[in-house]
């Protein structure tokens, strides 16, 4: 199906473990506006894309996803990698670690687990790329909240490459919408 590269997109090497700053990374794994649903997203609603252009940009866009995913898995698991029981208790990760001990699991940063309600397919090309822009917009703040909360330099340069990304998907869906509101706006003249 992909051609899998056994590497992270960007490096991630964490060097301190920082229990509470998981707790909030943890969203972007799979809360509401974080990396699992948006590549469930895509690459559900590239099937009823009206051209092989926007088929392609939702392909390529859910994949990458995926591989976000993967590396914000891959922050959590090293923020969190060897806690003792101190740590777990002075850090207020103790409810997540009750439940997964250090296991990374989709859930936003309350601990709700990560549900299909928050994927939007509506099978209306110009609904579900006007969708996608809004979902990279919210990625993206989500991204700036992290980077607001977090003092960790490892954290934050992942973070950024992370959110840069965003940006990159929104401009091309925004590229995506434009080019098929022309051609398949219902309310054409």
């Amino acid at each position: 199906m992909w051609n899998y590269d056994r590497r992270l997109m960007y490096p991630v090497k964490i060097k301190n473990k920082n229990p509470e700053l998981a707790k909030f990374v943890i969203a972007q794994y799979g809360g509401p506006d974080g990396e699992l649903g948006a590549s469930l997203r895509y690459l559900s609603q590239r099937y009823t894309m009206p051209t092989a252009e926007t088929k392609g940009i939702l392909n390529d866009i859910g994949t990458e996803e995926l591989a976000h995913l993967e590396m914000v898995g891959a922050i959590v698991y090293q923020l969190t990698r060897d806690l003792d029981s101190k740590i777990v208790k002075e850090s207020g990760f103790g409810d997540y670690f009750i439940n997964h001990t250090t296991g990374v699991y989709p859930a936003n940063s309350n601990g709700s687990p990560f549900t299909a309600a928050y994927i939007a397919v509506t099978g209306d090309p110009i609904a579900d790329l006007n969708e996608d822009l809004a979902a990279e917009q919210k990625a993206r703040a989500t991204y700036d909240n992290i980077l607001r909360l977090s003092d960790d330099p490892d954290v934050n340069d992942a973070i950024r490459f992370l959110r840069e990304r965003e940006v990159v998907h929104y401009q091309r869906f925004g590229e995506a919408n434009h080019t098929n509101l022309r051609r398949f706006c219902p309310y054409k003249r």
